[in-house]
């Protein structure tokens, strides 16, 4: 699946990415700690300057959504799930995470509808 610079899709999500930059990057760190911000900086790096969307992008893309939704905090062999026992459940910012995942998944939702002959490569991370 290859979406260009002039797909809305691909526009929009890219739109998504810029808007929501350092609080994408603040969520990496929480619930990734620095390994997981490097792969998000690199993967808004890329964006900024890539005009298609490649497979490399989509594998980071997941990789992203899996982060947001805390799709492996409940694997001890992950450095996910120390870095989700240590947040307080409480804190005001678990909204703005929820609220950056939901808008990711729309995004990527809406890349998936304009390529319906393709597999979601962002759905298996």
């Amino acid at each position: 699946m290859i979406r260009t610079t002039t797909s809305p899709a691909y526009i929009a999500l890219r739109a998504f990415l810029k808007e929501h930059d350092e609080a994408l990057q603040n969520a990496a760190l929480l619930l990734g700690d620095n390994p997981a911000l490097r792969r998000t900086q690199r993967l808004l790096e890329a964006f900024g300057s890539q005009p298609i969307l490649t497979r490399r992008l989509c594998r980071e893309l997941a990789a992203l959504r899996a982060l947001l939704s805390l799709e492996h905090v409940g694997d001890s062999d992950r450095p996910e799930a120390a870095c989700f026992a240590r947040i307080d459940l409480a804190w005001h910012g678990i909204e703005e995470i929820c609220l950056l995942e939901e808008g990711l998944v729309q995004c990527l939702d809406r890349l998936e509808a304009e390529a319906l002959d393709t597999a979601p490569l962002w759905r298996a991370a």
